[in-house]
């Protein structure tokens, strides 16, 4: 019989062998569709259509790949930032049967997100989008409309409402208290990329559904697998059409798969709950209320106009889950990456001598703020929670992550790299996906100097 921990190794490494053939196969269709391209420009040329639509400037094509050959052998965002330079920040890619615009700078930023808000509210549509979000009912990929207006207001109002974000608050201090302590006794070196991720999931699990529960470790594994198919170019969302694309990849089979799971899960989950709560064994005020008692009281009281079934609770989780774990531990783990890589930030940071600082003892962010530019969308050259219509419901959420984490890692430890290795030998290689993350994980040496209890902000 083989133990829980030989199951997930075993999935674990055939889904890495799987998506390690996707890539390939990729790879494979781009080199033999450029070669029938070039032979098809050869023999038979280009015709011109007269009737062809006004894009922007991009760089040139190919018969049926498109722009794609260009993205091969660099990070796509930093080919697609080079090309910006030379063709403009209003750029026309088409990737495969996709045409794509790619916008970098404020000015056509505010274009977009501002003047033009409206016209790009909506969200397109591909294969493995459909899946996740259950053909558009979720929060993050549902097109504009009453349907998407009405569960951004659930989010605004009644997910991330100032009161769930207090309540948050404690599950925050207490995680990061647990994160301290297991820093302080992990021993000589720290795996702080693993560290922080383990942080983001356990917060968000214990928002979302009160605290740990059965399945836990393969519900986010199935996660991370969804993230790394929705980080890839999968050749059913830039074939859609293609009947053969379907039939020789392997991404949507995967993604139905571990979609599946985790809408099974979750529906487990949710199920339990009713019968608590229909039992009494799950009374709690509104004051109490996980984001799961939020979302099933919505759905008891009736009141909406499209009503919330199970199976759309379950996608609003998912959107959730997917949009606060990774993003938030990624971008702890770049700021600590980065401070080590100039450790004269990491000084500044970390000092509390009072002829630098008023109060050193209180954590005030804003005085490393030098710059008018904010971040809640209203400066399009900084927009790491989008801005309009689509922006991100839980910036305060994830600031107040991201500083209560920052403030007490800094604040309890001084941090080192392994060996005496200088900052300049730093490997801050990037790899592609949703976000962007480090390739390798951030490995630091853990030197505590603070002894009492955790800070809070």
């Amino acid at each position: 019989v083989k133990k829980p921990t030989d199951w997930l190794s075993y999935h674990c490494t055939s889904k890495l062998l799987a998506m390690e053939m996707e890539r390939w196969l990729s790879l494979y269709f781009i080199g033999i569709s450029t070669v029938l391209a070039l032979w098809f420009l050869i023999f038979f040329g280009s015709k011109r259509n007269p009737k062809k639509k006004q894009l922007p400037p991009g760089p040139w094509t190919l018969p049926i790949i498109g722009s794609l050959h260009h993205l091969v052998g660099d990070l796509p965002h930093r080919r697609m930032m080079k090309m910006s330079r030379q063709h403009g920040p209003l750029m026309h890619l088409r990737l495969g049967e996709v045409p794509t615009v790619i916008v970098s700078s404020a000015e056509a930023a505010a274009l977009v997100m501002k003047t033009n808000d409206l016209d790009f509210a909506s969200r397109p549509r591909s294969p493995l989008q459909d899946i996740i979000s259950c053909g558009g009912m979720g929060i993050i990929f549902g097109p504009y409309g009453d349907r998407w207006r009405q569960m951004r207001k659930i989010c605004i109002v009644e997910l991330l409402s100032s009161k769930q974000v207090r309540r948050m608050e404690g599950i925050k201090a207490n995680e990061v208290g647990n994160l301290l302590h297991s820093m302080a006794t992990a021993g000589a070196t720290v795996n702080v990329s693993a560290k922080m991720a383990t942080l983001s999931s356990n917060v968000v699990t214990r928002a979302v559904f009160g605290g740990k529960f059965t399945r836990q470790d393969e519900y986010l594994h199935e996660l991370s697998n969804v993230n790394e198919l929705m980080g890839s170019f999968c050749l059913v969302d830039l074939f859609p059409s293609s009947r053969l694309v379907r039939l020789l990849s392997n991404c949507e089979r995967l993604m139905r798969r571990s979609y599946g799971r985790i809408q099974h899960i979750i529906t487990e989950i949710i199920e339990g709950r009713k019968a608590a709560r229909a039992a009494g064994g799950h009374a709690c005020s509104t004051n109490d209320e996980d984001l799961l008692d939020v979302l099933l009281r919505l759905q008891q009281e009736d009141s909406l106009t499209f009503p919330l079934t199970t199976e759309i609770i379950g996608v609003v989780i998912f959107d959730i889950f997917g949009a606060a774990t990774e993003t938030t531990g990624t971008a702890v783990d770049w700021a600590m990456s980065e401070l080590l890589n100039n450790p004269e930030a990491m000084g500044k940071a970390q000092r509390e001598d009072p002829k630098y600082w008023d109060n050193p003892e209180e954590f005030k962010p804003e005085r490393f703020e030098n710059s008018s530019v904010e971040y809640y969308g209203t400066h399009f050259e900084f927009t790491p929670f989008g801005a309009g219509r689509r922006q991100c419901p839980g910036i305060l959420f994830a600031m107040s992550t991201v500083e209560i984490v920052l403030a007490n890692v800094l604040y309890h430890f001084d941090w080192v790299l392994p060996g005496g290795a200088s900052a300049e030998s730093m490997d801050m290689s990037e790899k592609f996906g949703v976000s962007v993350r480090r390739k390798l994980d951030l490995q630091l040496i853990a030197i505590p100097y603070k002894c009492s209890k955790a800070i809070s902000i």
